[in-house]
């Protein structure tokens, strides 16, 4: 029997899932539109923890509780497409630490505003105080299930 499910038919998880990634997909469309087409979604799994403060290889290994290896190989992708530079530790001339490119810092500028813009497209199409609720539930969930450490230590992944 094949199935046809709808978004009223889904359940709340699949439908706050897909919910996100649409509104991702819609992010990075908008993000090509301005020059970073370049991007990927999962740039920003290693972005973000570079972005509070440089850091060695090492520690965005065990932040993104990846090998050494596999961090080493997103971060040589990084390099190559301009979004990563390594620097000579100030306090251990043998360690390097990754820092963000300007032209990582304009993408997460731009990323950051266009998440903005849709949130207030939302908000004018929906309603503030639905979309508010929306949200408030979510998070509300992801507390229930021991998410918010994960999202405060910037450890979100997908499920195992």
């Amino acid at each position: 029997m094949v199935v046809h499910p709808t978004p009223e038919g889904l359940d709340l998880s699949l439908t706050a899932l897909f919910a996100g990634w649409a509104m991702t997909d819609e992010v990075q469309r908008r993000l090509a539109g301005q020059g970073f087409g370049h991007l990927r979604f999962n740039d920003g799994v290693v972005i973000q923890h570079v972005l509070a403060a440089p850091l060695s290889i090492t520690a965005l290994a065990e932040r993104m509780g990846v090998t050494q290896q596999a961090a080493s190989k997103a971060v040589a992708d990084l390099e190559r497409r301009g979004l990563l530079r390594r620097e000579p530790d100030p306090d251990d001339a043998r360690t390097k630490l990754l820092h963000l490119t300007e032209h990582a810092k304009h993408a997460v500028e731009a990323t950051r505003r266009l998440r903005r813009e849709l949130q207030d497209e939302l908000d004018t199409e929906f309603g503030a105080d639905r979309v508010d609720d929306a949200r408030a539930l979510l998070a509300a969930i992801i507390g229930r299930f021991g998410g918010g450490d994960a999202i405060r230590a910037r450890r979100v992944r997908p499920p195992r």
